[in-house]
Order: C-alpha cells, then sequence, then structure tokens
C-alpha cells in the first residue's frame, strides 16, 4: 500500500484554525500565567484573527490576569499589524473600564509610546511628608583615657610628665 499524500482541503484547514484559535482563547482565560501568556504570544501571530481575539479580551469583562495577557499579545504582534496593535492599546486608554485603562497605558509604556507618569510633586501630596536626604552625623571621638594614646604635655596625663 501506498500512503496517499493529498492536501487538505481548505475547508478542514479552516475547522481546524477555528478549533486551534478557539483553544487560544480558552487559554487566554486560564489561572495559569504561563498558559495565557503563551497562547497571547501565539494569537500574536495570527495576524487579523489573533488581532481581533486579542482586543475582544481586552475589552470584554474578563479578568485583568486576562487582559493583562491580550495586551503583551498586541505588543507582541509584527509586522503589518504592529500599528493596529498600537492603535487598539490607544483605543483602551480613552473608553472603557479603569482597568482597560491601566492595562493598556502600562502597555504603551513599555512599547514607548507613551511617557511614563510623573511622581506627584510635594505640593500636591497632602499630608504626606517629602522624604529628604539626611545628613551624615560626626564623627565621635572616642573618650580619653587611661588606655587610650599618650596625650602632649601639660594636657592633663596623670601619669605624671
Amino acid at each position: 500500500m501506498v500512503p496517499e499524500n493529498k492536501p487538505s482541503s481548505g475547508r478542514e484547514q479552516d475547522e481546524a484554525s477555528i478549533r486551534l484559535l478557539k483553544k487560544l482563547k480558552e487559554q487566554l482565560c486560564s489561572s495559569n500565567a504561563s498558559a495565557r501568556r503563551q497562547a497571547a504570544f501565539n494569537l500574536s501571530w495570527m495576524q487579523e484573527d489573533g488581532l481581533e481575539i486579542l482586543k475582544d479580551a481586552l475589552f470584554s469583562d474578563m479578568p485583568s490576569p486576562a487582559k493583562n495577557a491580550a495586551a503583551y499579545g498586541l505588543r507582541k504582534m509584527r509586522g503589518r499589524m504592529k500599528r493596529q496593535a498600537i492603535e487598539v492599546l490607544k483605543q483602551g486608554l480613552e473608553g472603557g473600564d479603569d482597568s482597560t485603562k491601566e492595562v493598556c497605558r502600562n502597555s504603551l509604556v513599555l512599547v514607548g509610546e507613551l511617557a511614563p507618569r510623573e511622581p506627584a510633586s510635594p505640593a500636591k501630596t497632602k499630608g504626606k511628608l517629602a522624604i529628604r536626604e539626611v545628613r551624615g552625623k560626626k564623627k565621635r571621638r572616642k573618650p580619653s583615657g587611661i588606655y587610650s594614646t599618650p596625650q602632649r604635655k601639660g594636657s592633663g596625663n596623670r601619669h605624671g610628665s
């Protein structure tokens, strides 16, 4: 018998890719951080389909770790999808809930598209004292006594001069 190496049809490939996309979307919500990150990275290689799934995960009601993984996948987009992924992260700053805004802001800072927040100035913080530099203490002299080094004549040495 000769094994048949006939190429799979387009429909079979579509079904396989749909199954893979569903599996990766499920892994994006996994409790395992490594699995979430790996799924987001794999989705980043899937161009339009991956972008849509990552975008849906970022703007949905998913928990914050899944949104972080989606933002990681958007940051890892390459080629022609990189610009679109950055635009999705910028859209996250404009709308959505607070966790989405924070995740998008942190991702844009990591990509270099957004300047990091400057720390609050001491005038703006109410009730908090500013941390100041502490001056160095003066060195203490060793106390003079019997066992100290000999002093000059006439300086009050007990043992005679």
